[in-house]
């Protein structure tokens, strides 16, 4: 029996995915201040791996893809779980 196999009978269980671009620290000044226009600079430049969570845990790294108007994250590697 497979590892896959093993666990099918919880396959339905729903676990939520984070898709995260970047993160920064900011001043409640500077969030105050943000209004509708306003852009965050951020560490990555456009084109880097983005990090995919699963729970608390890095899972993987993907680039975001747009097909037909639609965004989504195209897995490019998975986390060594260091």
């Amino acid at each position: 029996m497979t590892a896959q196999e093993q666990i099918l009978h919880i396959a339905d269980v729903p676990i939520e995915v984070e898709v995260q671009l970047d993160q920064r620290w900011m001043k409640l000044r500077e969030i105050l201040e943000l209004s509708e226009g306003s852009i965050l600079e951020m560490q990555r430049s456009a084109g880097e791996n983005i990090d995919i969570y699963v729970g608390s845990k890095l899972l993987a790294f993907g680039e975001i893809v747009i097909i037909e108007n639609i965004m989504g994250v195209r897995i490019t590697d998975f986390s060594s779980g260091n």
